[in-house]
C-alpha cells in the first residue's frame, strides 16, 4: 500500500529531526520521497538538503538522477537561494556529469536573467530538462 504524500511528508519529517537525519540506511526513503515531490508537485528544501549532505557523507550511494531531480525542484524556486545552496553541495565531479552540468548551465542562465537563452536550451534539449518545462508549466 503506498502512502500519501502527507503521511510521506510526516514519516520524512520524523527522520529528519534525530540522528538518523545522516544515516545512509534511508537514502531509499529520502530518494523516493523526491520522486513523491516531483509527482505531488510539492517541495521540501530540508529533505532534498539531507540527501545531499548523505552524498557528500557516502559519495557511492550517489544518483546523478535524483540530485538532478532536486536541482529542478530548487530551480522552480528562483529567486529564492535553494539553487545555489544545492548546488554548493555537489561535488566538483558530478557538477560535470550530465543532466547534472545542463541543469546548472539552465540556472546560471535564469539568475542571471538571460530568459530568452533559457527558454531556447530548455525547449531544445531532451530529457530531464524535458521535465523541467513539465514543472515549471505545472507551477504557473
Amino acid at each position: 500500500m503506498a502512502l500519501s504524500f502527507e503521511q510521506m511528508r510526516a514519516n520524512v519529517g520524523k527522520l529528519l529531526r534525530g540522528i538518523d537525519r545522516y544515516n545512509p540506511e534511508n537514502l531509499a526513503v529520502l530518494e523516493r520521497y523526491v520522486e513523491t515531490q516531483a509527482k505531488e508537485n510539492a517541495y521540501d528544501l530540508e529533505a532534498n538538503l539531507a540527501i545531499l549532505k548523505l552524498y557528500q557523507f557516502n559519495p557511492a550511494y550517489f544518483q546523478a538522477n535524483v540530485t538532478s531531480q532536486i536541482l529542478l525542484k530548487a530551480l522552480t524556486n528562483l529567486p529564492h537561494t535553494d539553487f545555489t545552496l544545492c548546488k554548493c553541495m555537489i561535488e566538483q565531479t558530478h557538477q560535470e556529469e550530465r543532466p547534472i552540468r545542463q541543469i546548472l548551465y539552465l540556472g546560471n542562465l535564469l539568475e542571471t536573467c538571460h530568459f530568452q537563452s533559457f527558454w531556447v536550451r530548455c525547449t531544445c534539449t531532451s530529457s530531464p530538462l524535458h521535465s523541467l518545462t513539465s514543472l515549471i508549466k505545472l507551477c504557473f
